[in-house]
């Protein structure tokens, strides 16, 4: 159990009572399981037990627990689903955890203006299916749709797969209302696809990892929903060759929807995790390319292209994938990278991002560093972004081994992805665990400028405290 000593106060039983009163009594939660529950979330082993955790149910209701925290001076850590992995939902000073999970409403899909307006406990794959039944797209697709919530995935400012051609969670997010720490109701924005109206609060908040407000309301741009996909498999016996083919495939004017890379570690261990076989697992890496679209024609002629760039970039082969169930095979296989790799082994992993062209240069890089601190790594992500996932195993390695060899490791790949012109998160957050490298991607100066932001929004300090800043 670990325990950050900090200057707040604790949890005490005349603030339990006055929750109750501010949010009834049944949604106020003290026994051991609750606290357990939400104690960790997908972030390796770290657990931090909170004091009491808080179900609010209406944004009035988080506003009154935020006015008791401040009256209180107890620190409270905004928490969604819980499937986060850079700790930004423990709370490593105790206090109360303010769950967001009964606020899961999608208020309105707004076909005509192609926008939706949704609280943040819904689950990412719900909202998909639903707007997708209405003729609409949400393309923002975490590998962790099936469980994780539209407040934490703003709150990350989450990406996924299709960033490549669709952008981020930022890119999707046009207002929001929000709970400041002193239990002040802000709004901004809305269903306006233009705002200059003021600094931009909205996209201050998205990426803000609980930090400076917690959303309680989320207005999202939507797309019509491409009628046409299609998916290419291509192994390669390098590691090098499908990384030089991702901008070979842009430079001939074409976008793909999903350009994956996956080295083949992570196909064997996926295969071991699923009990299934996949094509040609035995090949050094693969490249997972989707194309979509309104016009199949255009979809098939882009494919065809794709296969000759690749083949000509030494792909042994190019497997197309025309049908939902074959997709969802391959879609199976790439969602299951992270559980499989956690199944076999305790590791880390880091989310590093570099401009596309110096992905070979990362990866190769990482390769070296870890054979240098006698590391094992299995990498695979988002080509089409330069978004790398690095995660480092321990398998049978002594626990004092690894301890000893771990952070130096890090830190190198850490100062490689900086010296490449990348940063050291893409889509999963600084949170508790990386923030002490922040000083490698940021200048005091940057660091302080961030810290200000935080004050003013906060100037107790006591939203989800002890995250981002070293």
């Amino acid at each position: 159990m670990a325990r950050v000593v900090a200057a707040f106060n604790r949890v005490t039983p005349t603030l339990v009572d006055r929750l109750r009163d501010a949010v009834g009594a049944e949604r106020v939660l003290i026994d051991d399981e609750s606290l357990e529950l939400h104690a960790s979330d997908e972030t390796e082993d770290l657990v931090f037990r909170p004091e009491v955790v808080v179900v609010p149910a209406s944004a009035d209701a988080i506003a009154r627990v935020m006015r008791l925290a401040t009256e209180f001076r107890v620190p409270v850590t905004p928490r969604g689903a819980g499937t986060g992995l850079s700790g930004g939902a423990l709370p490593v000073h105790g206090g109360i955890v303010l769950s967001t999970r009964d606020l899961n409403r999608i208020l309105e899909v707004d076909r005509e203006n192609l926008m939706a307006v949704v609280e943040p406990g819904v689950i990412t794959q719900v909202f998909q299916e639903t707007v997708e039944r209405a003729g609409l797209f949400y393309p923002v697709d975490p590998a962790s749709r099936g469980s994780c919530f539209l407040g934490g995935n703003l709150a990350e400012c989450s990406g996924g797969p299709r960033a490549v051609k669709y952008g981020v969670t930022k890119d999707f997010v046009t207002g929001v209302e929000a709970v400041l720490p002193d239990g002040t109701l802000m709004h901004h924005g809305g269903k306006l696809l233009k705002n200059v109206t003021g600094y931009n609060l909205t996209q201050l908040i998205v990426g803000s990892e609980g930090t400076l407000a917690i959303v309680t309301k989320i207005y999202f741009r939507l797309l019509p929903l491409p009628r046409h996909r299609m998916m290419l498999l291509a192994p390669f016996d390098s590691l090098e060759d499908p990384a030089r083919a991702v901008p070979a495939i842009m430079h001939a004017g074409i976008v793909p929807s999903v350009l994956e890379f996956m080295e083949r570690d992570a196909v064997e261990i996926t295969e071991r995790h699923l009990g299934k076989s996949f094509p040609h697992a035995e090949a050094a890496a693969h490249l997972m390319i989707e194309l979509d679209g309104n016009d199949e024609g255009v979809v098939q002629r882009d494919a065809e292209r794709v296969a000759e760039i690749v083949l000509e970039h030494h792909a042994k082969d190019v497997l197309v994938a025309d049908t939902d169930a074959k997709m969802g095979e391959l879609w199976s296989m790439r969602r299951a990278f992270g559980a499989a790799v956690k199944s076999e082994s305790v590791y880390k992993e880091e989310d590093t991002v570099v401009p596309r062209n110096q992905l070979v240069a990362l990866l190769t890089g990482v390769k070296q560093i870890a054979a240098r601190h006698g590391l094992r790594t299995v990498c695979y992500g988002h080509a089409g972004d330069g978004n790398l996932h690095v995660n480092i195993l321990k398998m049978d390695m002594s626990e004092e081994r690894w301890n000893t060899a771990l952070e130096p490791a890090i830190r190198e790949i850490f100062e490689l992805t900086v010296g490449l012109g990348g940063l050291i998160s893409g889509e999963h957050g600084i949170g508790y665990v990386q923030k002490n490298y922040m000083p490698i991607a940021f200048s005091a100066p940057e660091l302080a400028l961030m810290r200000a932001i935080k004050r003013a929004f906060d100037p107790l300090g006591i939203l989800n405290p002890g995250k981002m800043f070293p």
